[in-house]
């Protein structure tokens, strides 16, 4: 592992004013009246407060994190037909392989957007590496900065002591490590492990609620200039936070207004907000959902541990899933409809709460005309297709598909409020 430090240079102007004073002669004539009015004094507007809040990004915001064609070839020479960045994030989540020793050494190996709520990302060819033709820049949305920053300091305390550990068989990770700069921290190195002969190059950068990672898996002897890759990662991510600032003092951020009451027992009446839905609130007990949904609501407890309760409509007319919190009580997540296409028929849109103007049955392009700036999810163990939005408090709206939501025709079978703020972030060790 190697350590530098770099600090950025500072500078100050001084600027000095020299006054004039104009003296008149005494024996000048005096000046006639005038009958102008006295010109009024300039009107100033004061600067507004720099914004102090929290620094998240959110959406199409993730863009100013992302590098350009020609920045990514100055670190991958060898990458090719370099793609636009994209708002589409695939996600395999299967797990597996032998633990490490450290055990901290596996958040090398994690797949890094995994407790993400958006993300986008670039990827490339690489037509003269024999085995990996292909690499891949992600730039990952957390509920809140408390989520993207433990996750970085795993992937740090992973940097410094992993240099060398084990896994299935002896691995190494040889990192190079910059200072901290003054709002964010970044790290690269080479991963290689000899069994079943693993190598992958990755630069990291985190700032706020985003973790950036450049990815490139390559075969045999290969070097990366490390220092240059993570100090343009921590520069960009340094940029996007002062632009990010600078956007939100100028157009200070309003949070979404939540609908509020019970309009009735009716669940067509309700609608999906930041709190919930319907009477149905994020963070309250589960009983406490369960009581609102009304009295001749059917009840089915959740079929394996911290699996969702099951809230099925009079006349069977839909459900509703209410998800508590990891090896909690609290209300996590509601679901209406399913969270993911089973091969049955869609809930009747009608009879059930709806996102607006957005219910169950609608096309899933209806959603994201009117939602924009989301991301698509594409689960590969799971096959779930879904297309999400998160605010700037972490609440994150995802539209289920029956299919691939980017296809014509993909309907949507569910639609799920839930607070990501309560997700739990991975633990190694």
């Amino acid at each position: 592992m190697h350590l530098i430090t770099t600090r950025p240079a500072r500078g100050m102007v001084a600027a000095i004013g020299i006054g004039a004073v104009v003296i008149l002669s005494a024996c000048a004539p005096s000046p006639q009246a005038s009958s102008s009015p006295s010109p009024s004094p300039a009107q100033t507007t004061a600067a507004p407060e720099p914004y102090a809040g929290p620094v998240v990004f959110v959406g199409d915001e993730l863009d100013a994190f992302a590098l350009s064609p020609e920045e990514i070839v100055g670190i991958v020479p060898e990458a090719a037909d370099v793609g636009d960045l994209s708002p589409v994030l695939e996600q395999v989540s299967d797990g597996g392989g032998a633990p490490a020793a450290p055990p901290i050494c596996d958040a090398l190996y994690a797949e890094q957007s995994l407790g993400s709520v958006g993300a986008r990302t670039v990827e490339w060819n690489v037509p003269t590496d024999p085995t990996y033709g292909f690499g891949r820049m992600t730039i990952m949305q957390f509920a809140d900065e408390a989520q993207a920053a433990g996750r970085m300091d795993q992937l740090l305390q992973a940097a410094e002591q992993c240099a060398e550990f084990t896994k299935e068989g002896t691995a190494s990770f040889d990192a190079v490590i910059p200072d901290g700069s003054e709002n964010a921290r970044a790290f690269a190195g080479s991963l290689v492990d000899e069994t079943p002969d693993w190598r992958s190059f990755s630069a990291f950068a985190s700032t706020g609620n985003v973790i950036v990672q450049l990815w490139q898996p390559f075969t045999g002897d290969r070097t990366f200039d490390a220092e240059a890759a993570a100090l343009l990662l921590r520069e960009r991510a340094e940029e996007a936070r002062s632009g990010l600032i600078e956007e939100l003092t100028a157009n200070p951020p309003v949070a979404e207004t939540d609908p509020s009451g019970d309009p009735g027992t009716v669940w067509s009446d309700w609608q999906i907000g930041v709190g919930g839905v319907g009477p149905l609130r994020l963070g309250d007990s589960v009983d406490s959902a369960i009581a609102a949904a009304g009295d001749d609501v059917q009840v089915v407890e959740p079929e394996y541990d911290g699996g969702p309760w099951r809230l099925v409509a009079p006349g069977e007319a839909g459900t509703i899933l209410v998800r508590p919190v990891e090896a909690g009580d609290a209300v996590w997540s509601i679901t209406v409809g399913d969270d993911r296409g089973l091969g049955e028929d869609v809930a009747d849109g009608a009879a059930l709460p709806s996102r607006g103007d957005i219910r169950l049955g609608a096309p899933v392009a209806d959603a994201m005309a009117a939602y924009p700036g989301g991301t698509v999810f594409e689960v590969v163990s799971s096959g779930e297709h879904y297309y999400a939005v998160t605010t700037r408090d972490g609440q994150v709206f995802a539209f289920h598909g029956d299919r691939d939501v980017r296809e014509d025709g993909a309907t949507i079978v569910g639609i799920t409020v839930e607070d990501a703020t309560a997700r739990q972030v991975p633990v190694f060790g």
